[in-house]
């Protein structure tokens, strides 16, 4: 390989490390005088921040999280020269660099350097970058997002809802070797989950 082919990966793993690495959940946690790391299920993420201080303060987490795997996936398709297909779908010389950049946010998002590498699940930063690798299915997967949370009146079961199916509606717009990195990104959220019950177990 040579340097310009390794040039983009390494400007997309590194900016989207430093961006997925932004503690938003501790940052707004600690303007209200909590440290989520500390409380609840002790997930420094939306979900924690809403059920120790409300709607109204994790609404900026949210917000954060997810942006800050769009950043990420937008750095990488960026250094990968930009290059998008049909509604937007990343395709080309942008692919790799594209889901190099939104791993490595869910990485710095489960493992900080900003905070002391005690980090989330990864779920929000994950959904921020799918946005970047395909927009028509993100879209659909807002959709589906309202739909099944208005259905059964549950917005938490409306998000596993839609995020399990962004790898089928991803289906409809990109090839399955695309579909195939999406799931390995989604492995990296089950790792998390799985060391979250250890600790929990362990605890």
């Amino acid at each position: 390989m040579t340097l310009d082919s390794v040039a983009p990966l390494l400007v997309a793993v590194i900016g989207g490390y430093l961006l997925g690495s932004v503690p938003v959940a501790v940052l707004v946690g600690r303007a209200h005088g909590l440290d989520p790391r500390e409380t609840g299920d002790r997930n420094p993420g939306f979900w924690n921040v809403m059920e120790q201080l409300g709607w109204k303060a994790a609404v900026p987490v949210f917000a954060g999280d997810m942006l800050k795997g769009t950043a990420a996936g937008l750095v990488g398709l960026a250094a990968g020269g930009g290059s998008t297909g049909a509604l937007g779908t990343v395709t080309g010389t942008s692919v790799l660099p594209v889901y190099a950049a939104v791993a490595a946010a869910m990485a710095g998002h489960a493992w900080p350097v900003f905070a002391g590498l005690r980090g989330g699940r990864s779920i929000l930063a994950f959904a921020g970058g799918f946005a970047v690798i395909c927009p028509p299915a993100f879209a659909l997967g807002l959709a589906l997002l309202a739909g099944t949370s208005l259905a059964l009146r549950s917005f938490a079961w409306g998000t596993r809802v839609a995020v399990f199916s962004l790898p089928v509606l991803q289906l409809l717009f990109a090839p399955a070797a695309h579909v195939a990195g999406t799931g390995a990104l989604m492995c990296l959220i089950g790792l998390r989950f799985g060391q979250a019950a250890v600790a929990g177990r362990r605890a």
